[in-house]
């Protein structure tokens, strides 16, 4: 890891724990570039962009909770669709900020891990995901990656799968 911290290293550490109290056959990558973006990872990886398992934080801000959508690197969310499934009719969301993500995640962004979050987020799953057989999702540092399936990611965080993209 080029960029190493003990915060870095610690998050990396988080997402690794993780993933073996979880049974996962994959520990996380290190890349030797930062992958701070999902371009940056598909070209890192060589990979299509599509597989690149991106995490957009949002604040709920009824309640100031962290909503994590994971979508594939190619397409982009579509707030109003999120907004209706974990607002409802009348509560909106809003962006998260650096230090949002940070302080609900445990992660800075472009790191942001699917899962191991310093506090319950409330996470969805994009359907376009699973147009394929693997995915990479970052593992809390923009160094850090691992692999998984779409249904992996479904089973290891829980979350539901919903139409959440721009059409």
């Amino acid at each position: 890891m080029n960029e190493t911290s003990p915060a870095a290293s610690a998050a990396v550490q988080r997402v690794t724990d993780h993933l073996r109290v979880l049974g996962h056959p994959h520990a996380p990558r290190m890349l030797e570039d930062a992958a701070r973006t999902a371009q940056q990872a598909a070209d890192a990886l060589g990979v299509a962009l599509g597989q690149i398992a991106k995490s957009i934080v949002f604040r709920r801000k009824s309640d100031g909770v962290a909503v994590l959508v994971v979508t594939s690197g190619d397409l982009r969310v579509d707030e109003r669709k999120v907004q209706a499934i974990v607002c409802g009719e009348s509560g909106k969301l809003g962006r998260a900020d650096a230090d949002f993500v940070k302080s609900t995640t445990g992660f800075s962004i472009g790191g942001v891990s699917p899962l191991a979050h310093a506090s319950p987020v409330v996470t969805l799953i994009d359907r376009q995901l699973f147009r394929f057989a693997d995915i990479w999702a970052a593992a809390g540092h923009p160094h850090a990656v691992f692999c998984l399936t779409p249904h992996q990611l479904q089973s290891l965080t829980g979350a539901p799968v919903h139409d959440v993209t721009a059409d």
